[in-house]
Parts: structure tokens; C-alpha cells; sequence
């Protein structure tokens, strides 16, 4: 190895060159897809609101920025989404440590359990807190308390359907860190809070960085949970997009608030790329099945006891009504009739979705993991402007309007070689889009802590880029490569915002069918929108589930 590394530090010129035409290669595939998937739409859409008989209407920004109700609803999405994210960190963070660090019975699937909120259409999420905090709604009933169309449905709704993202992405590092080196501390006189302060903090301050951007993201163009929590006193700049796209049909004001979304979303990318990168240091990552171990003290069993409490509380009750309302029906009614006419919402039985949905997910993280495995490995090499641009494209589609991208697709890709309105391909594509970044952001943290001259070493000793990154990156991330195989997964299952637009009513996705079930009047349409809604529930817990037995088989590895 030393004689290696000598090798390497005699040609640095060669190594610069050579890093260089690497990271190009690994970055051209990704930057091919974005550009053609999601730049070429946002364009298509912006053009077609922006430019009339081929003259740019420039004055339409200052026109819809000067109108004091959007402003409002640029200041409200902007601290709403703060508040959310902040709450978020603060409710997750405790279960972060508990998954990573404690070992107790139940463990995987309680694990599987607080991932599935994240893949309920938003919509869904929204009706199942109107029916804990609204009218007729569980606090309403015991207590005669309503938080309907205040903002502190919308928050809790908020932290509920991201409590994973921090569980996962923060957990997944935390589990493989080193204990020894805060216990090391400990021995030299810092006391627990000052060693976890000093040493486990400033290792896992990229992953919650990460967990917190993805966050305030999701928050930030918070569409369906705001339409139905918020009612007429809330509204997001999503929710404003949709409601000037399909509701005034005003398409230079949907464009105008488009471009201020991608602009804001790409500011804060940029700080956050900025921040991130100072704070970025090689780690000593080990076996996560080793870090694990039952609690310890009444201090632990007491921080475990309320993580339960907190998931039964904001993750298992909601997720009980939707249940519950799913089994108002005498002998599973609204299930038997998934299986038949739907009274002409689709061209297909209800159920049928539940087929296309997997179908479209498993595409979808297959597109995900190639696209943002080769950006995830690009951007382990840190350079220049050019790859931190490169880390916040990447970024971007979880920061601009889903339903801008959507309606962008049917738009931009209608002409030869590019028409897919009728492929079933370009469904997975609109989920690719929202699965890939949590791809990068949860390989990232762990690629950029493999020792740099272990792959420099294996280069100089012969070894092609595709054998160094299986001979070296792949062992180290294996465990990360399956926890954003399972957040691909569960995000493509779960996407609406993009789907509505482009799924077709003979090929329907879950989310899709549970929308158009809930905009239709009648106690049976909504039964179904809570039965496939339960169904949905189902099949990603029993995927998360599956993943979580493969991580943790006897080989140890996962």
C-alpha cells in the first residue's frame, strides 16, 4: 500500500487528468437524463406561458410578484416549510439513534413501519389527519378540539409524512459509525454530551444536512396536504401553481411562480452545497450489525419508550384510521369492489393499480439507482464550480413544481423521436426524477467517507475505474445502496404530483386511483380511495420489510 501511494504522489498530473476524465464520464449519463427529463419540460413550460407570438412577456414577473396575495403565499411557504423542517429534526432525530443504536425485538418492522407514511399520496395524508383533527375527527370527539384549517395540522402532517427521511438517511450513517471513538473521549475526561457533541456530531452533520434539505424541500412545495389541511386560509406556491394551471387556467402566472421556485430551490442548494462541503471528512465506518445492542440503564430505556410512544401517536394512529375507514363496510365491502366496475373513473378494475404501481416502482428504482449511482460516485470526487452545480441539479426536482414537470411532459415530449404520451416508460421516468436524489443524498455521506487513497492505490496497481469502485466502494456501500434502493422505491410508489398527469386511465397508479376516488362524491368512491389507500400501505411495508431482512442477513454486510 505505501509503496502504492508513493506510486500515486510521483504522477500527480496523471492523477488530476485521469480524475478528471473520469468524473466527466460518470457525470455525462446523469446530466443527459436531467437535462432531457426535466430541464427540456420546465423549459417547454415556461416558454409556452412566457412567450406569446414569439416575444418574451418579461413584464408578467413583476406583474404577478407585485400582487400582495402571492407575496403571502411566498411568505407562508417559506416559514412553514422552516418550522416543518425544524420540528422534524427535533420529533426524528431520537428515532434515528434508537434504530441505529439500539437492538430490540420488533425492531425491523417497526422500521418498516414508519417508512410507509412517506409513500401515501399526500392527499391521502391530508384526509387521514382531517379525520384525526377535524370536524367529527378523534380530537374533536374526545376533547372538542379542532386544528382544521390551522397551521398546526399542516406541521404535524408535515413531520408524519417525513419523519423517515431524518430515521433513514441520519440513521443509515449513524448505524455504521465507529462507537469507540466517542467512547475514546469519554476516557479522556468529556462527558456524554460533550463527546457526542465533539466527535458523533460533526461525523453525522452531512447526513442531517441532507436528511434536513430533502425535508424542507418536501415542505417547501407541499401540495396536497396544505389543499386539504390549509383550506382557504393556507396555500403554498404548489398549491397556487395548480390552482392558476387548472382552476384560472392563467399559464404566465403558473410559469412566473415556477421560475421564482426554481430560482429559491436553487439558492438554497447552493448554501447547502457550500456548508456541506466544509463540513465533509473521512469517517471509520464499520459492520452496522456490530454497533447495535439492547438498551442499557433506565436513561435508554426510557429515550426507547418514547420513540414508541411518539410513532404509535403520529405514525401508527393515522395511519389506523385510514384502516378503519377502509372496514366500514359490512364483510370488506369497498374492497370487493375494487374488483369491479368503478363507475367510469377507469378504464380498468381499481384494483388493477396495485400491478401497474409495482411495475412502474421497480422500473422506476432500477432508472434511479443507475442514474444516481453514477452521479453519487461522480460527485465523491470533490472539484470545482463545475460539480457543485452538478450536485445541485441533481436537487432540483425535488424543489420544482411536480405538477409543472408533469403537465412539462406532455407538452415537450409530443413530437418524434421523443413522443411518449403513449409509452408506458415515461411513468417511471417522472418517478426516476423524484427518486434519484435520495440515491445521491444517501450514498454521498458514505462514498465521501472511503479513504480517497484506497482507490488511488488500486488505480496505480492496475485496476480499471468500474474494478476499483467494486473491489473498494461497493463493499464499503452496500448497506447505503440498499437503503436508497428502498427510498426509490417507496417514493415512486407514493408520486402523484407528476403522475396525474401523464398515468393513463387504463394503466392507473395507486396515488392516481386514490385521487380520483377522492374527488368523486359518495360514501362507496371514498371507501375504495381508504381500501386501496390500506392496500398501498401493505404492499410498501411488506417491501421495506423484505429489504430490511436482507440488510440484515448473517452475512453481516447489509
Amino acid at each position: 500500500m505505501a509503496k502504492a501511494t508513493a506510486e500515486v504522489a510521483k504522477a500527480p498530473g496523471r492523477k488530476t487528468r485521469s480524475g478528471s476524465a473520469a468524473r466527466l464520464a460518470l457525470m455525462a449519463l446523469p446530466v443527459a437524463f436531467f437535462g432531457l427529463f426535466f430541464a427540456y419540460p420546465v423549459a417547454a413550460i415556461v416558454e409556452r406561458g412566457l412567450r406569446v407570438d414569439g416575444i418574451w412577456q418579461f413584464g408578467r414577473i413583476a406583474e404577478v410578484l407585485g400582487d400582495s396575495g402571492i407575496r403571502h403565499v411566498l411568505w407562508f411557504t417559506t416559514w412553514q416549510a422552516l418550522v416543518s423542517t425544524a420540528l422534524t429534526l427535533l420529533i426524528a432525530l431520537p428515532g434515528a439513534y434508537v434504530f441505529a443504536r439500539f437492538d430490540f425485538r420488533g425492531k425491523e418492522i417497526l422500521r418498516a413501519v414508519v417508512t410507509v407514511p412517506f409513500v401515501l399520496p399526500t392527499v391521502v395524508v391530508g384526509t387521514a389527519f382531517l379525520a384525526l383533527v377535524g370536524r367529527g375527527g378523534l380530537l374533536d370527539e374526545l376533547w372538542g378540539v379542532r386544528l382544521d384549517t390551522t397551521v398546526w395540522a399542516i406541521l404535524l402532517a408535515h413531520v408524519f409524512f417525513n419523519y423517515a427521511v431524518v430515521v433513514r438517511t441520519v440513521g443509515g450513517l449513524w448505524a455504521q459509525l465507529d462507537p469507540r471513538q466517542e467512547e475514546a473521549a469519554r476516557m479522556l475526561g468529556a462527558s456524554p454530551s460533550a463527546a457526542w457533541r465533539r466527535v458523533t456530531l460533526p461525523a453525522l452533520a452531512p447526513a442531517v444536512a441532507a436528511a434536513a434539505l430533502m425535508v424542507f424541500l418536501f415542505t417547501f412545495t407541499s401540495f396536497g396536504v396544505v389543499q386539504i389541511l390549509g383550506g382557504p386560509t393556507f396555500s403554498t406556491l404548489e398549491v397556487e401553481i395548480y390552482r392558476q394551471t387548472s382552476e384560472i387556467f392563467d399559464l404566465p402566472a403558473a410559469a412566473v411562480l415556477t421560475l421564482v421556485q426554481f430560482v429559491a430551490v436553487g439558492l438554497i442548494l447552493a448554501v447547502h452545497a457550500w456548508t456541506v462541503r466544509r463540513r465533509e471528512t473521512a469517517l471509520r465506518l464499520v459492520d452496522a450489525s456490530l454497533t447495535a445492542r439492547r438498551p442499557r440503564g433506565a436513561g435508554q430505556w426510557a429515550l426507547l419508550g418514547l420513540v414508541l410512544a411518539t410513532v404509535v401517536v403520529l405514525i401508527l394512529l393515522p395511519l389506523g384510521v385510514l384502516v378503519e375507514r377502509s372496514l366500514d363496510a359490512p364483510g370488506f365491502g369497498y374492497y370487493k369492489a375494487l374488483t369491479g366496475d368503478d363507475g367510469g373513473i377507469f378504464l380498468v378494475a381499481p384494483i388493477e393499480a396495485v400491478g401497474n404501481s409495482l411495475r412502474y416502482a421497480l422500473a422506476a428504482t432500477l432508472i434511479a439507482l443507475v442514474i444516481g449511482g453514477l452521479a453519487a460516485a461522480a460527485l465523491t470526487r470533490r472539484a470545482g464550480r463545475l460539480v457543485r452545480g452538478f450536485d445541485a441539479l441533481l436537487m432540483l426536482p425535488l424543489g420544482v413544481s411536480a405538477v409543472t414537470v408533469g403537465f412539462g411532459f406532455l407538452i415537450a415530449l409530443d413530437e418524434p423521436p421523443l413522443d411518449l404520451r403513449s409509452s408506458w416508460i415515461l411513468v417511471p421516468l417522472a418517478q426516476a426524477l423524484v427518486g434519484v436524489p435520495f440515491v445521491v443524498r444517501t450514498m454521498l455521506p458514505v462514498l465521501r467517507a472511503v479513504d480517497e487513497r484506497l482507490r488511488e492505490a488500486a488505480a496505480v496497481l492496475g485496476a480499471s475505474p468500474w474494478r476499483v469502485w467494486r473491489e473498494v466502494d461497493l463493499p464499503m456501500v452496500r448497506r447505503a445502496l440498499l437503503v436508497a434502493a428502498g427510498f426509490a422505491f417507496a417514493v415512486s410508489l407514493g408520486e402523484f404530483g407528476a403522475t396525474v398527469f401523464i398515468a393513463r386511465a387504463d394503466n392507473p397508479t395507486l396515488p392516481v386511483a386514490v385521487a380520483r376516488l377522492l374527488g368523486r362524491p359518495g360514501d362507496l368512491n371514498y371507501g375504495q380511495a381508504m381500501a386501496l389507500s390500506t392496500i398501498l400501505m401493505v404492499v410498501c411495508a411488506v417491501a421495506l420489510l423484505v429489504l430490511e431482512r436482507i440488510r440484515t442477513d448473517r452475512t453481516g454486510e447489509f
